[in-house]
């Protein structure tokens, strides 16, 4: 197994593991690389230091790092379905309305939508509260 640290266009660093570094480009190659941020598909490498390990050998890595992959999808499938049924869907209006909300001008009530890089930005400078909705995980089935 490797770990790679990645960036994607949207500058979001972020970690990933592969079962080899052709694994990883291959996985780019066809597209299933994607930021857990915005689910950008233009990830690519960051530098990053090599990570040096002991003598010791674990037969048990693999199953680990294959199960942690699994939970972490998992829980952000858990997010997000709870988010979608608990929360009022705005789509592109998200900055207004969240804006709208944080200075009392609308009804105060959990909300998700869309946003561009720019308006996020512009929001968390004015102060207004606001956190990416983890891009839905691929389906197991698209996983190598």
């Amino acid at each position: 197994m490797i770990r790679y640290a990645l960036r994607c266009d949207q500058a979001h660093g972020f970690e990933a593991w592969f079962g080899s570094s052709s694994d990883y480009d291959d996985q780019a190659a066809r597209g299933l690389v994607e930021c857990p941020f915005c689910g950008s598909h233009a990830v690519e490498k960051a530098i990053m230091s090599p990570a040096v390990g002991g003598t010791r050998t674990s037969a048990d890595a693999p199953d680990v790092a294959r199960k942690m992959q699994t939970m972490m999808m998992e829980a952000a499938r858990e997010v997000r379905a709870h988010v979608e049924a608990n929360f009022d869907y705005v789509g592109d209006r998200f900055a207004c309305e969240a804006r709208d909300i944080h200075e009392g001008r609308s009804e105060k009530r959990d909300i998700y939508g869309e946003a561009t890089p720019v308006e996020v930005k512009k929001l968390k400078e004015d102060g207004v509260p606001v956190s990416a909705l983890p891009a839905p995980p691929p389906e197991p089935e698209k996983l190598n």
